[in-house]
């Protein structure tokens, strides 16, 4: 089974062939011409990776983050961020980064924090002339924290898979997504002082209010997320079905910028969106059950059980292996093939499952911008009109600093695990 499995996948990738097909298909065939095993099971497996209730939140998080795009609520958050630290040295670059922290606790899709955050700010970055090779870091960098600041598909997926708390991973993210935003921010900072870049002037205490004022409904979407599950009064899928109707309300009665037809539309791009990911893990779910069927997993985990003892070494090996799987593949498919091998190795090492849980998207959310296949390079790309080898200059200042931050994620867990040990 195990040389079927590994020959079709080298054979589909190679072949650019749609990562769900790739799995899914390898899946089967390994199956089909390795084994005695009755195809039927596959089915059966498919339908038995997307039953359980954590996924429930999945389609209320991806229907809302299309709703706060479309009614409007990015604007606000970028002029609100503007206002806040567009006056400090690089602060345009600054509210960029700011904008994009905040808009991915909305959205949590990278890809679409670049998109919504980039093409407002890129007319104006280069209108103040700011380097084009810097910009692009820049975007594809700051799109990467949506991965990690929740609500976070990617976390809702890893907790489907391992069995960890949605809760705890989410709060957990709230101080890892700081830590790798914050390391941007640094290096923003004393990058404009080195080169004088311009900044906006102070805004005024009106002004500031007025911003506020009317980011206001999308600055509560993340505490009414965080809050309804904290103070116990929902569960996380509860939480993202009311952020889906709160986001629906603003957007066509406080902010107007939606219109009823245009819900059709977000309902239509939502429902295009959950089935892709869905379809994803039925397709993970058998892969990974033929690992587990061929022992390759068992293999696996005895090997380096057996091999690495000291914990620090085990953790930088799990980074270098997760960095390589961003760079080729988005986080959901990344996740869903990894986290099962890493799971038993992790937790036998002493590993808290909730610590890992952001160690794995840190990772993850690095290499979405990592050369030359992270996903986010290429949407920045589309947004700049730059090639890789023009952003290239600007990336890998942002990419050593984000480094930095996930060298902190991954040694200083008591740092991870304040927050959800204090929440209890």
């Amino acid at each position: 089974m195990v040389p079927i499995l590994l020959i079709c996948l080298l054979v589909l990738f190679v072949s650019s062939a749609p990562i769900t097909v790739a799995l899914g298909l390898s899946g089967f065939a390994s199956l089909l011409l390795g084994s005695d095993i009755e195809p039927m099971v596959v089915i059966q497996r498919m339908v038995g990776g997307i039953d359980s209730f954590p996924l429930m939140a999945l389609p209320f998080f991806i229907l809302a983050a299309n709703l706060m795009a479309t009614g409007g609520l990015s604007k606000r958050l970028l002029n609100w961020c503007r206002a806040l630290v567009g006056h400090v040295c690089g602060g345009i670059a600054m509210a960029t980064e700011v904008a994009s922290m905040f808009f991915g606790a909305l959205s949590g899709s990278s890809p679409a924090t670049i998109i919504a955050i980039g093409k407002l700010m890129y007319p104006d970055l280069i209108e103040k002339k700011y380097p084009k090779s810097f910009i692009g870091g820049l975007l594809a960098s700051s799109g990467s924290v949506a991965l990690i600041i929740p609500p976070s598909v990617t976390i809702i997926i890893y907790c489907t898979v391992t069995g960890a708390s949605v809760g705890k991973c989410f709060i957990a993210g709230i101080t890892a997504g700081l830590i790798f935003g914050v390391s941007s921010l640094v290096y923003i900072y004393f990058y404009s002082k080195k080169h004088n870049l311009p900044k906006d002037e102070k805004a005024t205490k009106g002004e500031l209010w007025k911003a506020t004022k009317d980011a206001f409904a999308a600055l509560m979407v993340p505490v009414i997320i965080l809050g309804g599950i904290y103070s116990g009064l929902c569960s996380p899928t509860d939480a993202a079905a009311l952020s889906a109707v709160y986001a629906m309300i603003v957007g066509l009665f406080i902010y107007r910028e939606m219109k009823l037809k245009d819900v059709w539309k977000v309902l239509v791009d939502s429902a295009v969106g959950v089935s892709q990911v869905l379809v994803l893990m039925t397709s993970a779910t058998v892969l990974g059950w033929v690992l587990t069927v061929s022992q390759l997993s068992n293999t696996l985990t005895t090997a380096l059980l057996g091999n690495v003892t000291n914990k620090f070494l085990f953790l930088l090996i799990i980074n270098l292996i997760l960095l390589v799987f961003g760079m080729f593949m988005d986080g959901s498919a990344s996740i869903l093939i990894v986290a099962p091998l890493v799971f038993p190795l992790a937790t036998a090492m002493g590993v808290n499952p909730v610590h890992l849980c952001l160690i794995m998207i840190s990772n993850l959310a690095i290499g979405m911008y990592t050369p030359p296949f992270g996903m986010n390079l290429f949407v920045t790309s589309d947004i700049t009109k730059q090639d890789l080898v023009e952003m290239l200059p600007g990336v890998w200042p942002f990419l050593g600093m984000n480094l930095a931050a996930l060298a902190v994620i991954t040694y200083c867990p008591d740092v991870i695990m304040f927050l959800p040990n204090l929440v209890g």
